[in-house]
């Protein structure tokens, strides 16, 4: 472009920022001249003369291996000019080596011009072993590091610089939908970091839409044949409470609904159409919803391309590209292997709620409803896909009822993402680590520390290798756990935490790849042992005195900005800031711990062992060392009342039991043992007093449970680590019944009372007067051949043989409850659907449930009390000897079985001429008392199932329409399906008396 940098003949790269001014006007900005490059290595001898011919015959080279040119590439190879630079991995003195910087004219030539370099002989005059450096790295991480772009920053275009397109005299077409659209040069514009004045956020529109589809009977809407009916969007402005406009499109007429704008149409077709066109002039920042990117958009753009709807898939901001989906396969740690959607939306962000949950929490299950309940304390009616059609077939006000539902699903996540501050947290941590929000939410963990790297690196002139992804079969050992001394004390235990355990130990022995030495380097650059540091797991590392590494430089930043964050939250009173500094005091906090697990990485972009295994080797001498200085220091000899005891030790912090009875001595002694050790280690690290556990039930390493204190007046909470009331794997009945207990032991201090509780709720669980919505277990359909059968697979396979169209698919978490089977049946056949239970009266397998699921996790927590009579107390006695078991209506014999009337009140068999009547001829004379019996128990079923229903109602905005909710995730679900049952043979029984003649 004419003004502007970069190559003026074939085709260059051009960098696009998207972004909102304060005034909420979207901007695009075409930066110029700003080209991809990579490093190698330089021959020796090679000189400036040399640069031009190398050049050449790269330039040959690439043209040779490309075969076509459909781009018109006249110059492939831009520049090669020698720069004297560092290799950052591993210690290399203070001189400077020559390296070529390879300039080429797209981002795609890159790869291909490290791999010419590697693999063959490019420039004859030298047979040179080029190593490639910086070539793995992304064109816009590059593209951000060289001009000091972060994710979400403020970006100044100074007066002059800059070129508005279609506007005085500059021709450039018009190629976005945004509201500015201009030109710049790459190094003419400048980037605010985002401190001060610069923190606010900007006014981002955020849309969030949820969509209803008529799936046909039995089967899972599919693009191809069943049609959208319903769009619902909410659109907020970041900073808002409230949307400020709500709107639903729907096939066929709808009644009004109050606050919101009801469009109508005559066909699907023209309702997509207009909807892509809402979209467009609406010109959202961030699309929201639950689950947007692997259900919503895909059968949109799918239904919308089945449909022949003209322009929909362009949903972006650039004119031209089509938002086409892909298959990505995430795979982490933390989230285990997941196969997801991806959309491209040029210049918005699509910020998938359900995504951003299973990242970032951990929740027995991820259904809407479940996940509200959980973070909101409200449910929402949950409408079946099966009975969808229905509604849509009905009339205007069934079709009404369809759009309130679809209305709210748009709504909560809105609500979730206030609640939780998702966009803002997620913007910090785009601030803090440089990358784009984009890319949080597409790609790994690596990324952040990749950015941070190259920025240091840069200026001190380091370049970053690029290491072969080979997966190393060497191991180190993680972190420490002192064996814990196992048993229930009622005396108060100090805990004594370090602060930022792994980054202060980077920070304190100056351990990073650019101070990486090998005992070769050391006798090559004469640095004595006074200047290196010999790690517990034999690396070494030079000190600080002789170089300062980049891995402790940018955790310094990122921890003294994280102090900054803090004490500006203290002191500011704008809600709105203290949510911004929340979310960057949190993401500074991520940020900084990521930065060893960066090193740990085995198949990564730079993985380190000596660094990663000498953080831990470190951190597992520390918690010896401090067990070691407290235990000597803290005892009577030294004047004190008793002898301290470490009874437990994990990873960064140490439990003290200090042998004193008042909480205050326990948090003066921790606060003196923490200043005394800290004394003991280099600086930064510190060892801090944090809690307080009164009393405290240390049941073994990593699991533990007692009453934190932080002020001696009051506890803050009831702390349990590794027990079933944290754990998702069990049913709910075990965590209820492991809190009351420990509520019990800790709270009211009543071993006795805990007891009876656990023996009353076994005996219940006997009897079956458990309801089942307390037995469900879900699991995760994450595949469908696992190596050994698995209880939720099987059942999956099960319920689509009964009904394909509502049985779980890949991803859902299925429900399932353990139901009673022949004696050594394995338990992935015991599985069955609660629903399909109640309906069928099918028994629970109650002894499963006692023996696999209550009886070791109440065994742990009762045995440091009662000793080794806590198994017999728990299990044997009276409390488990009452079983009922209730009969089924399925099975192999229920079809050759006729089941023959009782009397209800002696239970005797009715001979076959009075098999209609309620009692037999010896207790007709208390007909009367019978009756009333049987109506009591039928009016205090009606009575409870009103309460359910008018609950239901109330959930589900209405008290006046039919509740349709299925949710599983409900308990008041399951009540009110078993309440139905049993009022429904209540009935029954009542109707045996007849027209009574009294």
């Amino acid at each position: 472009m004419v003004g502007m940098p970069g190559s003026k003949a074939g085709p260059v790269p051009i960098m696009r920022m998207f972004g909102v001014t304060m005034e909420g006007n979207s901007v695009c900005c075409h930066v110029h001249g700003f080209c991809p490059y990579l490093f190698v290595s330089a021959p020796p001898n090679f000189t400036n003369n040399h640069c031009k011919p190398f050049k050449e015959a790269l330039d040959n080279a690439i043209k040779k291996d490309m075969r076509s040119n459909p781009e018109n590439i006249i110059d492939t190879v831009l520049a090669v000019e020698i720069v004297y630079k560092q290799n950052m991995y591993g210690y290399s003195g203070e001189e400077k080596i020559p390296f070529l910087k390879i300039t080429v004219a797209l981002p795609r030539l890159v790869a291909a011009c490290k791999r010419l370099l590697e693999k063959e002989v490019i420039y004859s005059a030298f047979h040179h072993d080029y190593r490639a450096f910086e070539s793995n790295i992304d064109i816009d991480i590059r593209f951000m590091v060289d001009t000091s772009v972060v994710g979400c920053s403020w970006i100044e275009l100074p007066s002059g610089t800059w070129k508005i397109r279609g506007k005085f005299n500059h021709n450039m077409p018009v190629t976005s939908r945004c509201q500015l659209e201009v030109d710049v040069a790459w190094d003419a514009f400048v980037s605010h970091p985002p401190e001060g004045e610069w923190s606010k956020v900007a006014p981002f529109r955020i849309l969030s839409f949820d969509i209803e589809c008529a799936g046909r009977k039995g089967i899972f809407p599919e693009p191809n044949h069943d049609p959208v009916i319903q769009i619902a969007s909410m659109v907020i402005r970041q900073g808002d409470h409230e949307p400020f406009l709500r709107n639903i499109f729907t096939l066929d007429t709808c009644a009004p609904i109050l606050g919101c704008q009801v469009l109508s149409f005559g066909t699907e077709k023209l309702m997509l159409e207009k909807w892509g066109d809402f979209v467009r002039q609406l010109d959202p920042d961030i699309f929201t919803g639950y689950n947007i990117n692997n259900f919503d958009f895909p059968y949109l753009i799918n239904r919308a391309q089945h449909l022949a709807v003209k322009n929909f898939s362009f949903l972006g901001r650039i004119k031209d590209i089509k938002s086409v989906i892909k298959d990505q396969m995430l795979q982490s740690k933390q989230m285990g292997r997941r196969e997801n959607k991806y959309v491209n939306f040029e210049g918005r962000v699509p910020f998938d709620l359900l995504l951003v949950l299973v990242r970032d929490y951990k929740l027995r299950s991820y259904s809407l409803n479940a996940v509200s309940y959980h973070f909101l304390q409200e449910q929402k009616e949950d409408v079946h896909h099966s009975i969808i059609s229905d509604l849509q077939a009905g009339d205007s006000q069934t079709r009404r009822r369809l759009a309130v539902y679809c209305l709210k699903d748009a709504y909560l996540p809105l609500r979730l993402l206030d609640k939780l501050m998702c966009i803002i947290i997620y913007m910090e941590m785009a601030r803090v680590t440089g990358v784009t929000l984009a890319s949080l939410l597409t790609r790994g963990q690596q990324i952040k520390v990749v950015s941070q790297l190259l920025r240091h690196a840069r200026e001190r002139d380091y370049l970053m290798p690029v290491h072969q992804g080979q997966s190393s079969e060497e191991q180190y050992d993680g972190g420490t756990v002192l064996e814990p001394k196992r048993g229930f004390y009622n005396d108060p235990i100090a805990t004594l935490d370090f602060s930022s355990l792994y980054p202060s130990i980077i920070m304190a022995h100056n351990i990073c790849y650019t101070t990486l030495l090998t005992i070769q380097t050391k006798n090559k650059y004469n640095l004595s042992d006074e200047m290196v540091t010999k790690t517990p797991s034999n690396s070494l590392f030079a000190k600080e005195t002789v170089r300062k590494g980049i891995l402790p430089e940018i955790l310094e930043n990122l921890l003294s900005a994280r102090k900054k964050a803090k004490a500006e939250l203290k002191n500011e009173t704008d809600p709105l800031k203290q949510k911004v500094l929340d979310g960057r005091q949190y993401a500074l906090k991520v940020s900084a711990n990521s930065v060893y697990g960066f090193t740990g990485a085995q198949v990564g972009k730079l993985p380190c062992l000596e660094i990663s295994a000498s953080v831990t080797a470190f951190g597992r001498t520390m918690i010896e060392k401090t067990k070691q200085e407290v235990e000597e220091r803290f005892c009577i000899k030294n004047g004190y009342k008793h002898d301290a005891n470490v009874i437990y030790g994990d990873t960064d912090s140490v439990m003290v039991k200090f042998g004193v009875k008042e909480i205050v001595e326990a948090m003066e002694l921790g606060k003196e043992a923490a200043e005394y050790v800290s004394a003991k280690f280099v600086k930064p690290i510190k060892l801090e007093f944090e809690k307080v556990y009164f009393p405290y039930l240390l049941i073994n390493k990593k699991r533990y449970a007692g009453l934190y204190f932080t002020k001696p007046d009051k506890y803050d909470k009831m702390d349990c680590k590794g027990l079933e009331t944290v754990r998702r794997d069990n049913c709910p009945l075990v965590a209820n019944m492991m809190n009351t207990c420990l509520q019990k032991l800790l709270i009211e201090r009543n071993p006795d009372e805990a007891l009876d509780y656990a023996k009353q709720m076994i005996s219940d669980l006997l009897c079956n007067r458990i309801d089942i919505s307390q037995l469900v277990v879900t699991k995760e359909l994450t595949k469908t051949d696992y190596a050994a059968k698995q209880a939720h697979v099987e059942l999956a396979a099960k319920m689509k043989k009964r009904d394909a169209g509502t049985a779980p698919k890949l991803g859902d978490r299925v429900p399932y409850v353990f139901t009673s089977s022949a004696k050594g049946t394995p338990a992935y056949m015991k599985a069955e659907d609660p629903i399909y239970v109640l309906e069928n009266s099918i028994p629970i397998d109650t002894n499963y449930y006692l023996e696999n699921q209550l009886a070791k996790p109440l065994i742990r927590i009762f045995e440091p009390i009662l000793g080794d009579k806590a198994e017999s107390l728990l299990l044997k006695g009276e409390h488990t000897r009452t079983k009922a078991v209730v009969t089924s209506r399925v099975g192999a014999l229920a079809a050759f079985t006729r089941k023959k009337e009782t009397c209800i009140g002696c239970k005797s068999v009715l001979p076959p001429e009075r098999e209609k009547m309620a009692l037999c001829k010896y207790c007709e004379s208390k007909e009367i008392d019978y009756y009333q019996t049987e109506l009591y128990a039928g009016r205090k079923l009606e009575e409870k199932f009103c309460r359910l229903w008018t609950e239901c109602q109330r959930c589900q905005g209405s008290l006046h329409q039919e509740v349709l909710c299925t949710s599983r995730d409900c308990p008041i679900f399951y009540m009110r399906k078993k309440v139905q049952m049993e009022l429904d043979t209540q009935m029954k029984r009542i109707d045996r008396f007849g027209l009574t003649d009294w």
